[in-house]
């Protein structure tokens, strides 16, 4: 059957096609009012509406960053907050060339009948919703599955049950003009190699791939969200030009070239490895039919955050190291970052184990 298209199909695929431009970028900026609570914790802030449009702000309001910045997936309390100016983020985003999207998930919930393995939870009311969030100025939105590596995991119950919701996700958001990033990540918890990670990668996205043709959706107005192929959190690092080697090598046996850009998750690496792993790609010898980017959270934050610290006169130095960030993650999607952004902030890990959003 041929894929789906509905009266948005040719907005999805310039919508996508533009984030995917090469030199830019998604900044994920979707934390959960939880989620983000944790990051103003870390630097004694109190969890309030005021204190995170404040942090939102200074991310969006980074003006020379912005160029290397293609779409910033918003929390929903986001898409509707407003600057201290009160010009809607929407506004703010769009007039800087930046696509607004939206985390239209509801989390994950444990999967009955497997050891501990997850499934995820939010179409109650999604084309409504998805809907809505058109309406309010977005125009792409993100879903994460979750799978483990583990003696028997991930099950090929887990690998189906997220591929099918992957897969219902990504046409209810076509259906509603929104571009859907699809994020089935490989959690790197554990003591397997990167032989492991990428075999367990491939069989991953090729039932993901199998059931977003089942579903007919439109493959041009997608994009990719997937973990970079790397050794487990207990067992010994690999150089990037190995990372990159095995993540590219999984990509091309099971992405197809009809995918505009793939966008990868930080997945509790250091800001700096991100960006390292990122550029080796990059510069990889072997044809890559698709534009390869990042969709960092922590990876573009922490430093940030950090030197922040909530404090207003601390803004201009926070901003100036989002710029850092952002300007050597567009050079990593080009192959061309020499790793001159790196500080001590930006060398530290950022994993957690079983990470929640």
């Amino acid at each position: 059957m041929s894929a789906f298209v509905g009266k948005y199909a040719d907005e999805l695929i310039r919508t996508a096609k533009y984030i995917a431009t090469p030199g830019k970028g998604i900044l994920a900026a979707d934390e959960s009012t939880g989620t983000i609570g944790k990051r103003l914790s870390s630097i004694n802030v109190e969890n309030t509406e005021p204190n995170r449009q404040a942090l939102r702000e200074l991310l969006f309001t980074t003006f020379d960053a912005l160029p290397s910045i293609s779409g910033v997936i918003l929390f929903e309390e986001t898409l509707y907050q407003k600057t201290s100016a009160g010009k809607p983020f929407v506004d703010v985003l769009a007039d800087n060339k930046v696509i607004p999207g939206i985390k239209v998930d509801k989390g994950i919930v444990e999967l009955a009948g497997t050891n501990g393995e997850t499934t995820t939870q939010g179409f109650d009311s999604l084309g409504a919703r998805c809907l809505q969030y058109y309406k309010a100025g977005a125009r792409f939105a993100k879903w994460r599955a979750v799978l483990k590596i583990g003696p028997t995991e991930p099950s090929e119950l887990a690998i189906q049950q997220n591929a099918q919701g992957l897969a219902r996700y990504a046409i209810i958001c076509q259906e509603n003009g929104l571009v859907p990033i699809v994020e089935p990540e490989i959690l790197t918890d554990g003591n397997h190699d990167i032989k492991k990670c990428a075999a367990v990668t491939e069989t991953v996205l090729a039932a993901v791939y199998k059931a977003l043709n089942d579903h007919h959706v439109l493959l041009e107005g997608t994009l990719l969200k997937p973990n970079m192929v790397t050794p487990g959190s207990d067992s010994p690092k690999v150089a990037p030009a190995v990372v990159a080697e095995y993540t590219v090598g999984a990509l091309r046996r099971t992405v197809p070239p009809a995918v505009p850009g793939i966008v990868f998750l930080s997945g509790g690496q250091s800001e700096e490895d991100a960006t390292l792993n990122l550029n080796a790609m990059n510069k990889l010898g072997v044809l890559k039919p698709w534009t390869l980017s990042f969709s960092f959270g922590r990876a573009l934050q922490q430093s940030t955050i950090k030197k922040w610290s909530g404090k207003k006169e601390n803004v201009p130095s926070a901003q100036a190291a989002f710029l850092a960030r952002c300007k050597a993650n567009s050079e990593a999607t080009l192959g061309k970052y020499a790793g001159c952004a790196a500080d001590a902030a930006a060398s530290e890990s950022l994993y957690v184990k079983d990470y929640k959003y």
